[in-house]
């Protein structure tokens, strides 16, 4: 059965030096620190790189952060994967759980989840599953 969370987070993004020796364009790096509230009550850290012209509507990312907390009562942790683009103002974005990282009683655990920016307030819309008894 998919289970469904909601909630909003915060997030922090700190530059890390960049990775410039591709001879091309530029691969930013960035740590991520998260804080998700609501269904979901966790703490993330993840690494984020980037390329791209953002100013001109074309970029594009990955990202992958390990989040750890208490997911609608069930306490452990998992990683999340996002892929996202920017073509011409458009955006695509898919956020994964990687599969097989659930652990304690997050462990089984897969879905995907729908990141929302509305007047730079962030939140979140999680489906997922889980197994009846975890591990």
């Amino acid at each position: 059965m998919t289970l469904h969370a909601t909630g909003a987070f915060d997030v922090k993004t700190t530059p890390l030096p960049p990775d410039d020796a591709t001879g091309g364009t530029t691969i930013g790096r960035y740590a991520l620190d998260k804080q998700f509230h609501g269904a979901l009550e966790a703490a993330s850290k993840g690494e984020m790189l980037g390329a791209g012209d953002p100013a001109k509507g074309s970029a594009g990312y990955v990202a992958i952060e390990r989040v750890t907390g208490t997911l609608c009562g069930r306490s452990g942790s998992f990683a999340l994967q996002h892929t996202g683009t920017m073509d011409q103002g458009k955006f695509q974005l898919t956020v994964t759980v990687v599969p097989g990282s659930g652990a304690g009683g997050l462990a089984g655990i897969a879905g995907t989840m729908a990141i929302i920016i509305t007047n730079g307030k962030h939140s979140y819309d999680f489906e997922y599953t889980l197994p009846e008894n975890p591990e």
